[in-house]
């Protein structure tokens, strides 16, 4: 992915973060990961993948959804749809 690419989905997903959790303080970066956002429990990850889909447009399949094990590898799921469009 190259960077223009990475820095559009960061800064919708930096959106999509504040928005979800409720906190415009919240930045992401490629590592990223439920550990590390306090809130980030079962039912927001829910919302927040629902968000994440209808915000670029695409639907993440149920074994991507649960093999994320950060924001980079949501990101890279994210860059390869799009250029599938």
């Amino acid at each position: 992915m190259n960077i223009e690419t990475e820095a559009k989905i960061t800064a919708k997903l930096n959106e999509i973060f504040s928005f979800v959790f409720d906190d415009d303080s919240i930045r992401v970066t490629r590592s990223t990961s439920a550990n590390d956002i306090e809130a980030w429990d079962s039912l927001t990850h829910i919302t927040l993948i629902s968000e994440v889909e209808d915000a670029f447009k695409m639907k993440f399949f149920m074994k991507e959804v649960v093999g994320m094990k950060n924001v980079g590898e949501m990101m890279d799921i994210i860059a390869e749809r799009a250029k599938k469009i």
